[in-house]
């Protein structure tokens, strides 16, 4: 049996995780109006938790404690995660579009502190699951 490597197992997860915001967008406009409020739901949590996903990378980053401003990386995955639980709580067509914000900070953070940290070949997969994610929120919001 061919064993995955990780890059390849890590393309595949990232693919998954974006099927995962396209489908739950389209069902959005899909659904009937009454099934809405659990394809927001639905949508809503896996955006804060993958914004938390992202924000636990920098907590690591921050634990090897030989990176460049770790301390910074440790704060910035608990704003993160802060953040994404303030958006759960929040109405969908008010949270989403927080999310896609935050996902977009998180990506933005992640430009400037992955290559110091090793990650920077994870950039370009990075980059299109966050436009997929962000596209995935607003259209999202938009259907609620």
């Amino acid at each position: 049996m061919k064993t995955l490597t990780t890059e390849t197992l890590v393309q595949r997860l990232t693919h998954l995780g974006m099927a995962t915001y396209a489908l739950l967008a389209t069902l959005i406009w899909l659904v009937p109006a009454d099934l809405h409020p659990f394809i927001a739901i639905a949508l809503t949590s896996f955006a804060a938790v993958n914004a938390g996903f992202l924000g636990g990378i920098h907590w690591g980053i921050g634990l090897r404690g030989n990176t460049p401003h770790g301390r910074h990386h440790i704060t910035w995955s608990i704003v993160a995660t802060f953040i994404a639980w303030v958006a759960v709580v929040m109405p969908a067509y008010a949270g989403l579009p927080l999310l896609g914000l935050l996902l977009v900070a998180c990506y933005a953070i992640d430009h400037k502190t992955w290559a110091d940290a090793g990650l920077g070949h994870w950039l370009q997969l990075r980059q299109h699951s966050t436009v997929v994610a962000v596209v995935g929120c607003l259209l999202g919001a938009a259907g609620t």
